[in-house]
């Protein structure tokens, strides 16, 4: 089986800075693309960012230039750095990964981790 462990979120004020991880376990052949994806109260789940296995990026009008998608193949894991936090950054942060298995690739998720910018 393959697991998704998201950590890093919080409450954090206005402006403020968090950086998530998440680290990919389990048996599998390699990892393909990875991103990380919100989902606030009332709303549909959105893209946020993503990285392939080369590393190229890619992110949402809402946080270019504030978040920064990055991942350490070597330890399997995925890093979202959010800096000038906003109140509308406010949600469900989930991880996800597209896994090469023996059988096919297969996306996987995150339980998900809370961030709540406030002040």
């Amino acid at each position: 089986q393959v697991q998704l462990v998201e950590s890093g979120g919080g409450l954090v004020q206005p402006g403020g800075s968090l950086r998530l991880s998440c680290v990919v376990s389990g048996r599998f052949l390699s990892i393909n693309g990875m991103g990380w994806y919100r989902q606030a109260p009332g709303k549909e789940r959105e893209s946020v960012a993503s990285i392939t296995s080369s590393g190229s990026t890619n992110y949402a009008d809402s946080v270019r230039g504030r978040f920064t998608i990055s991942r350490d193949n070597a330890k399997n894991t995925v890093y979202l750095q959010m800096n000038s936090l906003k109140p509308e950054d406010s949600a469900v942060y989930y991880c996800n990964a597209e896994v090469v298995r023996p059988f096919g690739r297969v996306p996987y998720w995150g339980q998900g981790t809370q961030v709540t910018v406030s002040s």
